[in-house]
């Protein structure tokens, strides 16, 4: 009786619509992809199939290595010059790889970040604003570009590179601390907001890793995580192909934090 039961309602279940993969439908655009972590997720991700748009500010032969090395294996990208803190950036940077890459941007990980440290009470009001212009407006923009494709395609991943300083109180460091916290208030709340549309929204929180951006925070730093070493670029990289992989479709609104224990 229950497999007769069983078969009538699959018989009058509407059929699945089975899209193909995000990857196929749809190109990866990485922020401050020059270098250090945004480098090796864009290898990362070609490595997955993704066709890849780089894009940097400054740096652009090293930017032109990274596309050298995607293409030698055999992957497809375009590299782009913007400055992420330019309110136009956003469009320039998202019609840019659709036009050289000839999909919708369907990936999206807002990589580009700066830091200008110093104590609470000599932060210049310039010195905050250009950090919060990168590390948050910059993602706000890019995100709200980049999600009118994904909303129409009912599909997408965003990835957004927060800091376990933004959990972790680091002196010196308030205006980096401030726009990596904000971005992960962002990030859960975007979730929220176009899960129903399969698109999901979620954030990955580095500490210690070896890049240039880092190369004077080791010291005390280094001493306090449990590890005891810092993590790689490629390390971080692992964990955004895990979100903008089909496998983490369940996954969204999400910190995952990469630090050798250093928040634990």
């Amino acid at each position: 009786m229950g497999e007769r039961v069983n078969a009538a309602v699959a018989a009058t279940a509407p059929a699945a619509e089975i899209a193909p993969p995000a990857v196929e439908r749809g190109c990866a655009l990485v922020t401050g992809a020059s270098r250090g972590i945004g480098a090796a997720i864009a290898r990362g991700l070609a490595a997955d199939g993704w066709r890849v748009a780089i894009g940097y500010r400054d740096g652009a032969d090293e930017a032109a290595a990274v596309a050298d090395r995607i293409r030698a294996a055999g992957g497809a990208v375009a590299t782009l010059a913007a400055d992420v803190a330019d309110p136009d950036a956003a469009d320039l940077l998202c019609a840019g790889a659709e036009r050289e890459l000839g999909l919708p941007v369907l990936a999206l990980v807002n990589n580009a970040g700066i830091r200008v440290d110093a104590l609470s009470p000599q932060i210049a009001d310039a010195d905050w604003q250009a950090v919060l212009d990168v590390n948050l407006s910059a993602a706000f923009r890019l995100t709200r570009r980049a999600l009118r494709p994904m909303l129409r395609a009912r599909c997408g991943r965003i990835v957004n590179i927060a800091s376990v300083v933004g959990q972790r109180a680091n002196p010196g460091q308030a205006s980096y601390a401030a726009s990596k916290a904000g971005l992960v208030a962002f990030t859960k709340t975007v979730a929220a907001e176009v899960a129903r549309r399969s698109v999901t929204v979620n954030a990955v929180a580095p500490g210690l890793i070896e890049t240039d951006m880092t190369a004077g925070l080791s010291g005390e730093l280094l001493a306090a995580v449990p590890a005891r070493r810092p993590g790689t670029p490629d390390e971080v990289a692992a964990c955004v192909r895990f979100l903008v992989s089909p496998q983490a479709g369940y996954v969204t609104g999400s910190l995952l934090t990469v630090d050798g224990g250093l928040s634990a």
